[in-house]
């Protein structure tokens, strides 16, 4: 199994990977300029590690997050989820028009909930994502 994850994680490096991962990078820099928004900047770099290389891991809501993290999700949302939601949905499309890319453009489309709302959730190896359930 972690041979897979790692040829996926691979192939998804040059496919997607690297230009996701940049949008969440330069994310993450405005919000860590504006000072007042580096709780933002700080979700925003843990995903795009998550981004980066997502086969092997997967991110669940941390049970201790609260109305403060919905609120900031609001946030998010409004100064820059949607701009990344979009590229994964930008992104998802050419991968659909190749037969190898198909399962890394549903992979890139259920991205888009986490860019969405990132904060309240934290990156973890599958196996303990899903023996929480």
């Amino acid at each position: 199994m972690k041979l897979i994850n790692l040829l996926l994680n691979i192939l998804w490096l040059f496919l997607c990977g690297i230009w996701m991962a940049l949008g969440y990078l330069i994310a993450a820099l405005i919000c860590f300029i504006l000072i007042v928004t580096i709780p933002f900047g700080v979700a925003s770099l843990r995903i795009a590690g998550f981004v980066l290389w997502p086969f092997g891991r997967t991110t669940v809501e941390r049970p201790d997050a609260g109305a403060p993290s919905f609120i900031g999700n609001v946030i998010w949302v409004i100064f820059a989820g949607w701009w990344l939601a979009l590229g994964h949905l930008i992104t998802s499309i050419p991968l659909f028009l190749s037969i190898i890319g198909i399962p890394f453009g549903w992979a890139n489309l259920k991205l888009i909930p986490i860019s969405l709302m990132p904060l309240g959730r934290e990156v973890v190896p599958s196996d303990q994502g899903f023996a929480g359930r």
